[in-house]
């Protein structure tokens, strides 16, 4: 498999599994992390695109289709990781998203919205509890299962924050809620497991057009008024790349780059975050 990567890290010590790696995201980590050396676990609850991303990595990839919301189907998964690999001692949190039923249709609130949009007061509950449950339950089980190989050798686990972990979006107060509590997490597990030799810290993304939010910013391929707010807030101008974040992701995989950085939330997000709008 070959991948450019803006420098190379050795990982050949490392056994990563890495969560929603069927993503379009985590596949590009889980690539990068194989690219310089590591033994990936791909970590998904979609079999068809864990297995197509170990295809494209070769005999270093071990596809694991997994729900990272049973924690029995964790254990399996822990275990069929220690018989191919050995323990684990990477741990990147990327399983996570949003969902329609957490979703306003308006902005803000106004005394006149017509009964027929999907208001804050016509949100599921059970949308709520499925985006918490998403972002937020699977990164803490995960680590409960994967972090204990790293108790005793130490170990590295990188969150999947968002811009939202900063400041939350309209439309989407699930999901920011969610990833503000990843960013927090990270922090505490970071002061938690220090003793242990144990990193954490996240990756924020700006804006980046996936498979979930697709619809949010282009309708019938053109750009949507979303879309052309999120840019004209963007210092740079344009949707993050993937490759935009492997730089980031790999200063953070290398203990002998980052070995004294922990608890930290790493905005990649053109400019988005440092910008107030004036």
């Amino acid at each position: 498999m070959e991948m450019k990567l803006p420098f190379l890290v050795d990982l050949s010590d490392k056994v990563a599994v890495v969560t929603g790696a069927g993503g379009v995201l985590m596949r590009e980590f889980a690539k990068a992390l194989a690219a310089c050396g590591a033994r990936v676990a791909l970590l998904d609850i979609n079999e068809e695109a864990v297995k197509a991303v170990a295809a494209e990595i070769g005999e270093n990839a071990l596809p694991l289709a997994t729900n990272c919301l049973d924690k029995a189907a964790l254990l399996s998964a822990r275990e069929a990781v220690h018989a191919k690999f050995g323990a684990v001692n990477f741990l990147i949190n990327g399983a996570g998203g949003n969902n329609p039923r957490a979703t306003c249709d308006n902005e803000i609130m106004t005394p006149d919205l017509s009964d027929e949009t999907k208001s804050f007061f016509g949100l599921e509950e059970s949308g709520l509890r499925f985006v918490f449950d998403l972002n937020i339950t699977s990164a803490f089980l995960t680590t409960q299962v994967f972090a204990e190989d790293m108790i005793k050798t130490g170990g590295n686990i990188i969150n999947i924050s968002s811009m939202n972990g900063f400041r939350p979006l309209t439309k989407i107060p699930a999901y920011s809620a969610a990833k503000a509590g990843i960013s927090n997490f990270t922090e505490w597990l970071a002061v938690h497991f220090a003793p242990c030799g144990i990193r954490c810290n996240a990756i924020a993304p700006g804006f980046f057009v996936t498979n979930q939010n697709r619809d949010l910013l282009f309708k019938d391929g053109q750009p949507t008024p979303r879309t052309h707010k999120i840019l004209g807030h963007t210092p740079q101008n344009r949707f993050g790349e993937v490759s935009d974040l492997i730089g980031t992701l790999l200063f953070l995989a290398s203990d002998a780059a980052s070995g004294f950085v922990t608890g930290t939330v790493i905005p990649v997000d053109g400019g988005f975050n440092a910008y107030s709008g004036v």
